[in-house]
C-alpha cells in the first residue's frame, strides 16, 4: 500500500496505548481524536527519549516540547503539553 503500510505502523502504537470506552472504530470520530492525541503524547515522549540533548533543555526549563492537533474542519490549533 505504498507510503500508507509505513504510517500505519508508525501509528499502530498508539491504537493499543488509547483508553478508550465505547465503539472502537474508525467510523467513530471519539475514538480517532482518542487515538490521534495518545499518538501526539507517544511522539513527544519518543523524542524525549530519543533525544537526551532536548530532553534535558526541556527538564532546565530553556525549551519546552508541546504537540499539537490540527482540526481540519475548523482550522483551529490545539497545542498539548
Amino acid at each position: 500500500m505504498g507510503n500508507l503500510t509505513g504510517l500505519l505502523a508508525r501509528i499502530k502504537p498508539a491504537i493499543s496505548e488509547t483508553t478508550f470506552a465505547g465503539d472502537k472504530s474508525s467510523k467513530n470520530a471519539a475514538y480517532v481524536d482518542a487515538v490521534a492525541r495518545t499518538n501526539v503524547a507517544l511522539g513527544l515522549k519518543h523524542i524525549r527519549r530519543r533525544s537526551p540533548i532536548l530532553a534535558d533543555l526541556e527538564q532546565k526549563q530553556t525549551i519546552l516540547l508541546v504537540g499539537a492537533m490540527y482540526d481540519l474542519a475548523t482550522g483551529a490549533v490545539e497545542f498539548l503539553a
